[in-house]
């Protein structure tokens, strides 16, 4: 791979769990090649406990995160993204705002967490398997020859990861 380290944006509505599992998860698994961030449409502002839970508990790094707008994402100096990718069908309808340099997108479907009624266990289970699917999408997105690729290339295999069922 090259030194190049190459920045991704996940979005979901809230920015609560999913996008923020994904945050988490890309920043330790990309080993310094890149560099995730998450946000949402219209955020929560606070990070999801059982979403903390979870990244920890997959030996992940919980430091840092919270909930925040894309907005911050979409000024002249905010970080440049090379890829931005959907988390939620909700966010993926949106009009999203304008991103500097036209990253490429993907879209990757996810089940809400959050959103899952039941038993404390029943939603901690909803929590894993979410955090499981999420992994196995970006193992696949860093099994990429990513440095090789043209944009155009790059952005089937996005979205052929993003129809993949896990």
């Amino acid at each position: 791979m090259s030194d190049k380290i190459y920045t991704v944006l996940f979005l979901c509505t809230g920015n609560s769990a999913r996008s923020i599992m994904a945050e988490a998860m890309l920043n330790a698994m990309g080993k310094g090649h890149f560099k995730a961030y998450s946000a949402g449409s219209y955020p929560t502002g606070i990070v999801n406990p059982m979403a903390i839970e979870q990244i920890a508990h997959a030996g992940f790094d919980t430091s840092g995160l919270r909930s925040k707008s894309w907005d911050e994402f979409a000024f002249a100096d905010a970080p440049h993204m090379d890829f931005v990718i959907t988390v939620c069908d909700k966010a993926a309808g949106e009009v999203c705002p304008f991103w500097p340099g036209q990253p490429t997108t993907a879209h990757w479907s996810f089940e809400d967490p959050a959103a899952v009624h039941g038993s404390e266990d029943d939603i901690r289970h909803a929590f894993a398997r979410i955090g499981r699917e999420i992994k196995m999408r970006l193992d696949i997105l860093l099994s990429l020859p990513i440095d090789k690729l043209e944009k155009l290339a790059l952005q089937r295999e996005l979205d052929q990861i993003g129809t993949t069922k896990v």
